[in-house]
């Protein structure tokens, strides 16, 4: 196996852990603060509006980590820092 398809194996492998590991703790946190603000409407039922835009501007930052991670991974295989680095190489 020559060094281009040995990082374009290890990019591929990275990308699909970073997304696979990285959604884990997203998808945990956000079922948590759903379970978390249904509790507290179940409670507190006029305070539906007030707890509903909270938990919404909540679930919006907890999926921005996985979003982070699904860029990292789109930069992992389709613009890739060693590419150049390895093309370079082999050209010189």
């Amino acid at each position: 196996m020559d060094s281009m398809s040995l990082i374009a194996t290890a990019s591929i492998v990275t990308a699909g852990l970073c997304m696979a590991i990285g959604s884990i703790a997203p998808a945990l946190g956000e079922g948590n603060a759903v379970r978390q603000a249904l509790m507290a409407i179940a409670q507190q039922p006029d305070e539906r509006n007030t707890i509903t835009r909270t938990l919404f501007v909540g679930l919006a930052m907890i999926e921005s980590i996985a979003i982070y991670c699904f860029v990292i991974s789109m930069i992992l295989i389709f613009a890739n820092p060693f590419w150049g680095h390895m093309v370079a190489k082999a050209g010189g």
